[in-house]
């Protein structure tokens, strides 16, 4: 009988060692136990950094040889889609919005924007419901977590977001 640690261990390399998903129901077959202490296991091992995917035909590990930077920016509410469409336009994804609270510290927001469709998804979900994005927290000033495939399409949209003034300096 494995310890929990050992078996999630396990699980990780079950699911770093094959070329498709692997259900719950096999990994569960697979260690004997349960479908709901692999749900549990998955759980821990997500807040473990490990970049597990649910996906409708079982787990799969995203293996990145992505690039992230994190950017501090400005600007006003009108400028949020601009902002976004300019990062994905240069082949970049918007993982997070981060902004540092004097009072509460960071607070953080998952976006995973990595096209102009659902940069517009966004953009009317905060008109349609009326919600203020989190930088107004902060008097604009926010941060994010930009992935790409490569060191120079960071420093492109690095270089953009400064030429648009949307950069921190």
């Amino acid at each position: 009988m494995l310890t929990g640690k050992e078996r999630r261990k396990k699980i990780l390399e079950l699911i770093k060692n094959t070329t498709k998903p692997i259900s719950g129901t096999e990994l569960a077959r697979l260690l004997d136990v349960s479908r709901q202490v692999i749900v549990q296991d998955i759980a821990l091992l997500r807040a473990e950094e490990n970049d597990i995917s649910s996906t409708t035909k079982g787990y799969v590990l995203k293996t990145s040889e992505n690039y992230r930077r994190v950017f501090e920016v400005m600007h006003s509410d009108e400028d949020t889609e601009n902002e976004l469409n300019l990062v994905v336009d240069l082949g970049g994804t918007v993982l997070d919005v981060f902004v540092t609270h004097e009072i509460y510290g960071d607070i953080r927001a998952n976006l995973n924007i990595n096209s102009r469709r659902k940069v517009r998804e966004f953009i009317e979900k905060l008109k349609t419901k009326n919600i203020s994005p989190l930088k107004n927290l902060t008097l604009s000033k926010h941060y994010h977590t930009i992935e790409a495939e490569s060191e120079e399409i960071l420093n492109l949209i690095e270089a953009e977001l400064k030429e648009k003034k949307f950069i921190v300096e």
